[in-house]
């Protein structure tokens, strides 16, 4: 990971993201599952708890039923202390309609109970009370029974249980299960950190070999078959990035050594023809003749520089084009008045086809492109051939092709035309046909303006289309 400016700290890493991610997961699943089987549990023993006082209930119910008038106290004494045989840890008081304690059995004072607590006709879960007496805890249910010789009289009666064992269990169960599940948890982070880091293996490996890829080494790559398939598409875009990287880093080592021949030719002219001028007195037009000389060099040289320097601003957005109304047929006329007297020198025709409305774009940068295209086509052009620059125009574009009569350039040689310094035919690099820039100057504006440019030589005839969008500007 690397460092964020804007909060001033290194970001968190993966491998510490994920374990807190996964484990904090795990762990809360652990606690829910412990919370489910604790409850669970509890309420198993307060369904327990329901049963057994139910049962109790019933018993009680069935010797209030069966009492009659004739019956004395100590009877119905014994006859409800007889209906809890069985039980342990039972307890329950029966009182009459006027609430007068029948029995109750030693214990817990259960008399406060029925006064405070709602009575219902059926002991179950949700019918229970929980409460404490003397430190001891109780759950118990508060019943009406109804009197067999009176239906409009009942009886009340409050039965409870001692839960002292229950909680003492679930205490010990509570304080194991969250002992056990804060270990697990602990053991399930340890292990995700584990998984995570034997995980991220793959990528320190890819780490690896690319801190190994030098400027000697840019030709090596990535298996991406040879990596997890979560990574193939890291490894497939690192090796896209690595080839653009070897292209540009080629282009830039050609780029270099081409400037270096380009300025050595005319560095070595100017030095001797300098060193021949010195080695004797020379008259006056002998003098003139060395300096014209040189001044075409350094003319040369400051064109050169300029194009490289244009191109370099292009490159990098530096050079923004200013968009105006071009009339692209005005342009194209006037170039050929500035180039007429070139072409009438060497017996080529200048023609123009068709005519487009005015367009938005940078008009003294499509005024050079159109002059270099120009210029290259009159250099290749044969004696007493025509050079026909066509416009036209579809609903999406504006297009601008200009065909001159020459040899035929073979198909492998078209996709480095607009290359810097690419020459079809190196022998003629110093017979005044420029430096080889002017068709990647071409290139640049048509892209500054957002368009395309292309090649096509067959039947001796080359030609070169523009189509620029119509469109307020480059997109």
């Amino acid at each position: 990971m690397g460092f964020d400016p804007a909060s001033g700290r290194r970001p968190i890493s993966l491998a510490l993201r994920l374990t807190v991610s996964i484990g904090l997961t795990i762990t809360i699943v652990l606690l829910a599952f412990g919370w489910v089987i604790e409850t669970s549990i509890e309420r198993h023993f307060v369904e327990q708890d329901a049963e057994e006082l139910e049962v109790v209930a019933r018993s009680v119910r069935q010797v209030l039923t069966s009492l009659t008038p004739a019956l004395p106290p100590e009877g119905i004494t014994r006859r409800l202390a007889g209906a809890v045989n069985g039980h342990h840890g039972m307890y329950y008081l029966v009182a009459d309609a006027a609430g007068q304690t029948l029995f109750a059995t030693p214990g817990p004072d259960l008399k406060a109970i029925a006064h405070t607590q709602p009575a219902t006709s059926r002991i179950d879960v949700d019918s229970l009370h929980s409460w404490q007496d003397n430190a001891t805890p109780y759950r118990g249910a508060v019943i009406h029974i109804p009197s067999a010789q009176d239906p409009s009289q009942h009886f009340t009666a409050v039965l409870a249980t001692a839960t002292g064992f229950h909680d003492h269990f679930l205490v010990t169960f509570h304080r194991t299960i969250w002992a056990a599940t804060t270990a697990a948890g602990l053991f399930a982070i340890l292990a995700t950190w584990l998984a995570v880091y034997r995980g991220h293996a793959p990528l320190r490996d890819i780490s690896t070999r690319i801190r190994g890829i030098s400027a000697e080494q840019l030709h090596l790559r990535l298996a991406p078959d040879k990596v997890p398939i979560e990574l193939s598409g890291l490894a497939t875009s690192f090796n896209a990035m690595l080839e653009h990287i070897e292209r540009d880093f080629k282009r830039l080592s050609d780029f270099s050594a081409d400037i270096a021949h380009e300025l050595r030719t005319p560095v070595t002219n100017l030095v001797t023809q300098t060193q021949v001028l010195l080695t004797k007195g020379r008259s006056v037009d002998a003098y003139r003749e060395v300096l014209y000389s040189n001044l075409e060099e350094y003319e040369r040289m400051a064109k050169m520089i300029g194009d490289m320097l244009y191109l370099a601003q292009t490159d990098n957005k530096l050079i923004k084009p200013d968009l105006v109304d071009v009339d692209m047929t005005a342009e194209v006329d006037a170039l050929f008045e500035y180039f007429e007297p070139l072409a009438d020198e060497r017996h080529i025709g200048l023609k123009r086809q068709g005519q487009i409305p005015l367009m938005r774009g940078d008009r003294l940068m499509l005024r050079r492109a159109l002059s270099n295209l120009l210029s290259n086509a009159i250099r290749h052009t044969a004696e007493h051939k025509v050079i026909t620059v066509h416009l036209a125009q579809d609903d999406q574009a504006f297009v601008v092709q200009v065909a001159n009569p020459g040899d035929t350039i073979p198909a492998t040689h078209l996709p480095h035309l607009f290359d810097r310094f690419y020459r079809v035919d190196p022998s003629r690099q110093h017979n005044g046909d420029g430096a080889g820039l002017g068709l990647a100057i071409v290139k640049s504006i048509v892209d500054a303006h957002g368009g395309e440019i292309s090649v096509s030589s067959d039947s001796c005839v080359t030609v070169f289309t523009l189509s620029l969008h119509r469109t307020e500007g480059p997109p």
